[in-house]
């Protein structure tokens, strides 16, 4: 298949969680810097070229659940894909089917690491969240059409962004539904010293009906290195036979 190479990058709990109150303590905060200085620091270990998440993460962390500025009377816009800022060199891609995610800008700011945005869509989305898009000079993807074709997607990205090495962060539905698939090349696991135990946040993986299946799989173990405050970087390759 024609895609990025494709590395799941997540810091967890003791517990496999990847959030809740464990990231406030010492621990959390020193485990949360080796997270991002391996992905975007002065020295990046990987030197991918974006990272996708799902729309929960989003909203989470860049969104935060605004509701996309819509005009339901803006005239037709081309049915194809939108590459505002193909040459941006840092991208942001965000899984968002039905196009629900209320952005104020094209340009995605994370610590001091800059992204241009990218949406991936089906056929589905409306004319008026897509005019809304091409507003804000956000870039955007069809693929699929009523559900999401991810091949589609990934080829489209390596092909139209030049994204040759992609970092899937999450959330456990969304990395669960690329591993199952067969299109997460590998595991990069910061663990955290700390716990909290919550029974509500959720898991690293995790299956969802009518996505993926709980169909367990197995890893290679291709590094394990003590990092700062207790932490743990574990890399994995994912064994889909």
């Amino acid at each position: 298949m024609n895609r990025p190479y494709i590395f799941c990058h997540m810091m967890t709990a003791l517990d496999g969680k990847i959030m809740g109150s464990y990231m406030e303590t010492p621990q959390g905060n020193a485990a949360g810097d080796v997270f991002y200085n391996i992905a975007f620091g002065e020295n990046p270990f990987y030197h991918h070229q974006g990272w996708l998440s799902g729309r929960v993460t989003t909203d989470d962390n860049f969104t935060f659940y605004k509701k996309p500025d819509l005009d339901e009377n803006a005239p037709p816009v081309p049915e194809d894909d939108f590459l505002a800022q193909p040459d941006f060199g840092m991208f942001y891609v965000s899984v968002d089917p039905h196009g629900k995610l209320g952005w104020e800008s094209s340009t995605l700011h994370y610590v001091d690491t800059s992204a241009h945005v990218i949406e991936i869509l089906t056929e589905q989305v409306s004319n008026a969240y897509k005019a809304f898009l091409r507003k804000l000079g956000i870039s955007y993807l069809i693929a699929g059409h009523t559900e999401l074709d991810y091949g589609l997607a990934l080829s489209k990205l390596k092909d139209k962004f030049h994204i040759e090495t992609l970092m899937l962060g999450g959330g456990g539905v969304l990395n669960w539904s690329f591993l199952q698939a067969g299109m997460c090349d590998e595991i990069s696991i910061v663990l955290a010293a700390a716990a909290d135990g919550s029974p509500d946040t959720p898991p690293v993986f995790r299956a969802k009906e009518g996505l993926s299946q709980n169909r367990a799989l197995g890893f290679g173990l291709k590094e394990a290195k003590v990092m700062a405050g207790g932490s743990v970087w574990l890399r994995y390759t994912v064994n889909n036979q």
